[in-house]
């Protein structure tokens, strides 16, 4: 596919994902007092009692302008598919680079916002999971905590890898937890998996590196922060990912399974023929209905 068609393709299936209307919660309850640290909870939509829960993790570059918004109708559809959804907000980065060490200030006219903020994002993805069961238990009552799969696409992704895999963090890592977290799996919708290979490719215009901060700083973070380390999990992961997807090439994916491999671990990869980044996400696509096929499989 030439460039120009690919980024026809690209505007088509970013509008198709992006026109539906917002969905409201039936529920939102917040797990700190910063004002993004909330969930939006979405009820099974055929009353069901006793519901796997998915929690979910929208993406966007961990970038301020993109919130849970854009995933509600995902979790709509979800929800429409016998789920209780769980959608949380974290910390993303914005105009003021302060998380970088430096004097705050604007970003020049034209620039991207900063990607995340350290350690806010990581922290407030710990504090949702941690929370969220007792948050569950009082504002989702259909909802099975026993049955728990976290999904997250793009960015979102990178953070369900990583919410799966706090056991097996460095030592002293205020995010370490001393046991795996009790889930049934992740789903990882076009994760930016592999921190390597993401910034080798420049993915999303170089957003691993604004995470991380540069310098030194970066590769201490990444043993944190990079799914691509953090192995063997022990939990049961399954990517889907777009074959055509230009965010986040499948490469980024493939590097992570590889990794995994290395490790001794499996992680199911499902690549999807003539679709890119957005169908997983837009419950208007075929490709999304294959997303909750999948969360499907790990969570009966």
């Amino acid at each position: 596919m030439s460039d120009s068609a690919a980024r026809d393709r690209d505007a088509v299936e970013s509008a198709s994902a992006f026109a539906h209307p917002e969905v409201a919660p039936d529920r939102s309850a917040a797990y700190g007092s910063h004002p993004d640290q909330v969930v939006d909870f979405f009820a099974p939509r055929d009353g069901r009692t006793g519901a796997p829960l998915v929690v979910l993790l929208h993406g966007g570059a961990w970038r301020a302008p993109y919130d849970r918004a854009h995933v509600s109708p995902l979790a709509d559809f979800l929800a429409r598919r016998g789920f209780a959804v769980a959608s949380v907000e974290y910390r993303r980065g914005g105009d003021v680079p302060q998380q970088r060490g430096g004097d705050a200030g604007a970003l020049p006219p034209g620039a991207s916002p900063v990607a995340g903020r350290w350690p806010e994002t990581f922290d407030d993805v710990a504090a949702a999971m941690d929370a969220l069961p007792a948050l569950a238990a009082r504002e989702l009552p259909q909802a099975d905590v026993r049955r728990t799969v976290v999904a997250g696409h793009s960015a979102g992704g990178h953070l369900a890898l990583w919410a799966a895999a706090r056991h097996v963090l460095p030592e002293g890592s205020p995010w370490r937890l001393p046991a795996p977290p009790p889930l049934r799996g992740v789903v990882a919708l076009a994760p930016i998996a592999d921190f390597a290979t993401a910034v080798e490719l420049g993915v999303c215009g170089g957003a691993v590196a604004q995470l991380l901060g540069e310098g030194g700083r970066f590769a201490e973070r990444a043993a944190q922060a990079d799914p691509g380390v953090l192995l063997p999990t022990g939990i049961a992961t399954a990517i889907v990912h777009g074959v055509e997807d230009t965010e986040v090439p499948r490469a980024v994916p493939e590097a992570y399974v590889d990794a995994a491999a290395r490790s001794g671990e499996t992680v199911g990869l499902t690549l999807l023929g003539g679709v890119g980044h957005f169908p997983l996400i837009d419950p208007s696509a075929d490709a999304c209905a294959i997303v909750a096929e999948e969360i499907t499989q790990l969570a009966w």
